[in-house]
């Protein structure tokens, strides 16, 4: 698949996790002192938003639950043997591209 525009750099402070529609797709894009990471948005627990959880570090906390994910990874921080869908990131100057082929 290919790469497609998911969001400004700016929309994403350093530090929080945000939910946006890319062809089809719900991701959960979060920024980690810089690094941007994409993930699949729904928890595998309850289906909950993780774009709209708590991000500290690398961990994403689901607002329903409380179960965590490592964002770079998609591992369930309890379970790393589950994960959601983690999809490749690339910056080209003030805008944010994801593969979710």
């Amino acid at each position: 698949m290919a790469f497609l525009r998911a969001a400004r750099k700016d929309e994403i402070p350093a530090g929080t996790v945000r939910e946006f529609q890319v062809d089809g797709t719900t991701l959960a894009i979060s920024n980690v002192d810089g690094t941007f990471y994409a993930i699949h948005n729904t928890c595998l627990h309850r289906g909950g938003p993780l774009g709209e959880g708590e991000l500290k570090g690398k961990v994403v906390t689901c607002p329903w639950h409380g179960w965590q994910y490592d964002v770079s990874t998609g591992k369930a921080a309890l379970n790393p043997a589950v994960a959601v869908a983690c999809f490749p990131v690339e910056v080209r100057g003030d805008d944010i591209w994801v593969d979710c082929g």
